[in-house]
């Protein structure tokens, strides 16, 4: 059931997000605002954003297939991509635009330019209403709430804009409140292009891997840990894979050892999927990262051999 209302939120947002752009888009034309169309394009790429990220937890939601073995959760990581570099590409090009309008400037009607930023702000203060209460439950619901909050920031400013032209003519300030917003779209969307990289590269996520190996040799029977990886496949799951150098055990104890080494991986550490490999001696002198291979190993690969060094 929550699931259904969240559904609902999230379209009403959507719509409320496509009227603000299209009312802003019309009168930042009509009254010669750049402000104006910065913030609407701001909200076309929430827009786009909160679409994309709709579909993509859709698509991430499905089950893992002998083709992706871990699903299709990085389906949310492309989607947050391909909209921010948007937004940073959106950006560039409106701070273009307004160095040109400081050049030459024009005209300003304040009156429609003050009018139109006070219908995006009710607007955005609407949609921010509708998301409160998910916020507090769900990461996707927040990040978007957040979303429409920054929208809301951008509104204020144009609304300040809009004020001060309705009564006195300033050439320089609405290519400069244009800057202003330009500038705080890419402040918003660099993080996460940064982030997402890092996820796609399969960056080690930001755990204290020094205390792990501390932690997983306190557990009875484990001597040793070392060829340790951890890589995420989106924002929340966290995959983790290590030798350990056991004593020698019967597969039966072994086992017992691996269960406990993965409640504390799970419930100290947040990692969902965890893969442990029990060896006696091999490995035992290596260093916790470093997984030196004989240099005329062989992995046999589709019906060739590729040699490693």
């Amino acid at each position: 059931m929550e699931e259904k209302i969240t559904g609902k939120r999230f379209l009403a947002v959507t719509l409320l997000n496509v009227l603000i752009t299209i009312v802003e888009i019309i009168g930042g034309l009509v009254s010669g605002s750049l402000a104006l169309l910065s913030d609407a394009f701001h909200n076309m790429g929430d827009s786009f954003s909160i679409v994309l990220g709709y579909f993509a937890q859709h698509i991430g939601g499905r089950p893992e297939t002998r083709q992706r073995t871990y699903g299709y959760r990085r389906a949310e990581i492309l989607s947050a991509l391909t909209n921010s570099l948007l937004l940073i590409i959106i950006a560039i090009f409106l701070i273009g635009e307004a160095i040109q309008r400081l050049d030459h400037p024009q005209h300003i009607n304040g009156g429609i330019m003050l009018t139109v930023a006070i219908i995006g702000l009710l607007a955005n203060l609407a949609s921010a209403l509708l998301l409160h209460s998910g916020s507090h439950n769900s990461l996707n619901v927040k990040a978007t709430y957040l979303h429409v909050l920054s929208d809301a920031l951008s509104s204020v400013a144009v609304i300040i804009g809009g004020v001060i032209l309705t009564f006195v003519n300033v050439p320089w300030l609405d290519p400069a409140l244009t800057i202003a917003v330009a500038l705080y779209i890419a402040y918003e969307s660099w993080p996460i292009i940064v982030q997402t990289i890092k996820i796609l590269m399969q960056e080690s996520p930001d755990l204290d891997y020094e205390n792990i190996a501390k932690d997983i040799k306190q557990v009875p029977g484990v001597e040793d840990v070392h060829h340790v990886h951890a890589w995420m496949i989106d924002e929340h799951r966290i995959i983790f894979s290590a030798h350990l150098n056991c004593e020698d055990l019967p597969l039966s104890k072994v086992e017992s050892i691996y269960s406990q080494v993965e409640d504390i991986l799970r419930h100290k550490y947040g990692i969902c999927h965890i893969t442990l490999q029990a060896e006696c001696s091999r490995g035992r002198d290596e260093e916790l990262f470093n997984t030196p291979v004989d240099e005329e190993h062989v992995i046999k690969e589709g019906g060739y051999k590729k040699h490693q060094h």
